[in-house]
């Protein structure tokens, strides 16, 4: 006897944005899988044509609230490139420090408000927080010392304005230095806290075949430059990713969805640490010695400690540039504009942010492309629910399929306003 009974679940929370997931199960297997997104597109790419480059990187910080100082680096970088500008080594500190800033901060934030109530079992952090609420606020004190890192060379922590073409509008004085120097320091307990708990959270078994992608850096983490790899052996100058990536819609959704030479890819936090490894500091992954897990690791849900270490890593990185010499150059170069193209990649919290300008000689854009990291991730998101829900059972009760739905969705930490250029949930049973 067919059953063709809709289930709806109400929009999901705790993710960035709105959508529906449908499910098809027939016979004891998915015959379709439909990650709906309804964000209207905001159409930013447009929005920046004829506009001034110096107008840029205030636009583009608007694309996300979460992470906008990466969105602004990564375009002021890609300008830099099609004018042939090398703002040099002190600005390129000083802007690893920004981005440090928001690793914590997102991280933080996803970490304790978003996924650890999955693993946990709790319904959401205010429940947690009434069992344990020091882990909770653990989460809001490294919370707050990376958007203090993001003000100091922002001069606020949410869409901030502090970066520009060329370095930044100031160097911040060496007493605003050293006070935030002193947060950050203070704080590197609680993140060596907070990796050997993530290590020890009840993660379900996983063990997958996926495509890792990241930025490569000659001899550090990756953050803000590098060159393009993967885990089949890609390697990639920044310009050459467009060539290798394809993005198209798809009829039930209005994000985009992202073939890496035509396969699903994963990027973000867990795809950088299992490229990545051998570039943390030892003292980091000792930290986990005695939990068992090792990197590169095939459990998606791993993206949790994933993080956790590279808040850890970000912590540390930024202690010791804020303790590096004062700058003794100015804190931009003037840039003058030529027409060309170009291009550049950065790690947002959330995996490869990639940027394209095509510039006039009056320093205008004629085009811009904008490729996000939840975007890269959409498709890739699909295939895992598809394989997590039908290895799980898909004979398990609807409600039993949603929390397991949303719990895999949320552990990609999907910016879902920045993909459409999250759960309503509905099964169709064919098989009762």
């Amino acid at each position: 006897m067919n059953d063709d009974r809709l289930l709806r679940i109400p929009v999901m929370a705790r993710v960035e944005g709105k959508g529906a997931l449908e499910v098809t199960v027939s016979h004891g297997r998915i015959g379709a899988l439909r990650l709906r997104i309804f964000e209207p597109p905001r159409l930013f790419e447009k929005i920046l044509e004829g506009r001034d480059f110096r107008e840029v990187p205030d636009i583009v910080a608007r694309i996300c609230g979460i992470c906008p100082a990466a969105y602004q680096l990564t375009a002021v970088s890609a300008i830099e490139a099609g004018f042939g500008i090398h703002p040099g080594e002190e600005i390129s500190r000083f802007r690893k420090i920004l981005a440090c800033g928001e690793w914590i901060s997102s991280h933080s934030l996803h970490v304790h408000l978003l996924a650890a109530p999955d693993f946990l079992g709790y319904g959401d952090v205010m429940e947690w927080a009434r069992h344990d609420p020091e882990s909770v606020r653990r989460g809001f004190e490294l919370h707050a010392v990376g958007n203090d890192l993001i003000a100091l060379l922002g001069g606020r922590p949410v869409h901030p304005v502090g970066a520009c073409v060329g370095g930044f509008f100031r160097f911040p004085p060496a007493e605003e230095r050293e006070a935030v120097a002193s947060r950050v320091s203070a704080a590197l307990p609680l993140a060596k806290e907070l990796v050997r708990w993530a290590a020890s959270l009840p993660y379900p078994e996983s063990d997958r075949t996926f495509v890792s992608v990241s930025l490569r850096a000659r001899d550090s983490y990756p953050m803000n430059e590098g060159w393009i790899v993967s885990s089949r052996g890609l390697s990639l100058d920044p310009a050459d990713y467009e060539a290798h990536v394809e993005e198209f819609q798809v009829p039930h959704s209005t994000a985009f969805h992202s073939l890496l030479d035509g396969e699903p890819y994963l990027v973000g936090p867990l795809a950088r640490l299992n490229l990545n490894a051998d570039r943390l500091p030892p003292e980091i992954l000792s930290l986990i010695a005695d939990s068992g897990i090792r990197f590169p690791s095939a459990n998606m849900n791993h993206s949790l400690l994933a993080r956790a270490l590279e808040i850890h890593f970000a912590l540390r990185e930024s202690l010791s540039l804020l303790e590096g010499p004062s700058p003794v150059g100015p804190s931009y170069i003037p840039a003058d504009s030529r027409e060309g193209t170009g291009i550049a990649a950065t790690e947002a919290p959330r995996g490869i942010l990639w940027h394209r300008y095509d510039l006039s000689g009056d320093g205008l854009v004629r085009k811009a492309r904008i490729i996000p990291p939840t975007s890269q991730n959409q498709t890739m998101m699909e295939a895992d629910l598809r394989e997590s829900l039908e290895t799980g059972g898909l004979d398990r009760p609807d409600d039993v399929l949603r929390r397991e739905a949303e719990r895999i969705v949320r552990n990609y930490d999907p910016c879902i306003s920045c993909a459409t250029h999250f759960l309503d949930l509905t099964v169709r049973r064919n098989d009762r």
